[in-house]
């Protein structure tokens, strides 16, 4: 009986619906002769290197973070119809990670709960191409709306605490800005501008405004939330309501500019912008290139079973548990 080797530092072994297990090796050489003529796509990190345009391989950033996604790790045999996702050979078995397709080569399981590996329809495949690199930028976007959402809350909140307890902290207010102009030089002149200006604003405003004033911000600060919550889980609805309001927003901003210009507000500018261009062309919103259906063709076919068709070498031998190699 081959005794199962404890899984390396910071592995991880899962069930049917895909297991992580760290470290990658090259699949099996046997037969790699008989693939002929067939061409395989370029599998991720195996494309030539450009010293000037560096190329970000996606899957293997996903299974630096979270692991190899490998199935059948839980069963006693395999079966010829498994080959996409795992084989036998010299009393190893080779478990394919569906996200960067590397074999990973492991002795088979002593004691497994389950039979066979899962059939097709019970195996949740991971992104992968241009799918995966979307899910990776919406989050990046996710983050900056959730940046929003942090910043606008603590607004709101802070002009509901002034709001409700204004006459007491107008003069408190007062107080210290005369102590730092007279501290600072120059002070008094940059009070009537910039943050400290709309600061001075706010202060002065009647307190039905200040309520209305912390309530908008309150609102967007809910909105940016959602939108993060739905881009996180890149839900297409977020990823209209996303572009909507950058894209209302983008005339007030470049108002400002026409006012003051400053490196945060074009930074600002160009940010907002990058997000519609991204959202519009990348994900196809308002039936731009082809629109929902375009988009769901393209990830099923970067992340469907052809595309594990069209990377897997058919030549490798197939060794069910129990036959002879």
């Amino acid at each position: 009986m081959t005794e199962q080797p404890e899984p390396s530092a910071g592995a991880v072994v899962a069930g049917s619906k895909g297991a992580a297990v760290a470290g990658a090796e090259d699949p099996p050489a046997a037969g790699a002769a008989a693939n002929g003529n067939r061409q395989l796509v370029a599998l991720p990190g195996t494309e030539r290197m450009r010293r000037f345009r560096p190329k970000l391989r996606y899957e293997l950033v996903g299974c630096g973070l979270h692991g190899h996604e490998l199935v059948g790790t839980d069963a006693r045999e395999i079966r010829p119809e498994d080959h996409l996702v795992v084989r036998e050979a010299d009393g190893l078995r080779w478990y394919r990670c569906l996200r960067c397709d590397s074999w990973l080569p492991l002795s088979p399981p002593v004691a497994a709960p389950n039979r066979f590996p899962p059939d097709r329809n019970e195996i949740e495949l991971p992104l992968r191409g241009g799918p995966l690199r979307d899910r990776f930028v919406l989050r990046l976007i996710a983050a900056d709306r959730v940046i929003h959402f942090l910043v606008l809350g603590a607004i709101s909140v802070a002009i509901f605490v002034y709001a409700s307890n204004q006459a007491n902290l107008r003069g408190d207010y007062t107080k210290i800005l005369n102590s730092l102009e007279s501290a600072f030089s120059g002070l008094a002149s940059s009070s009537h501008r910039g943050i400290l200006g709309e600061i001075n604003k706010l202060a002065s405003l009647s307190t039905r405004k200040l309520y209305l004033y912390g309530s908008v911000f309150g609102i967007y600060a809910v909105v940016n939330g959602i939108e993060a919550f739905g881009l996180w889980w890149a839900k297409r609805w977020a990823e209209y309501l996303t572009l909507i309001e950058v894209t209302l927003l983008l005339p007030l901003e470049l108002y400002e500019l026409t006012i003051k210009i400053s490196y945060l507000k074009i930074i600002t500018l160009i940010v907002n912008l990058f997000v519609v261009a991204y959202l519009l062309w990348a994900h196809r919103l308002f039936g731009v290139r082809g629109g929902g259906r375009a988009d769901d063709a393209e990830r099923e076919h970067d992340s469907g079973w052809p595309a594990l068709e069209r990377a897997t070498p058919v030549g490798l031998p197939v060794h069910p548990q129990g036959a002879d190699v």
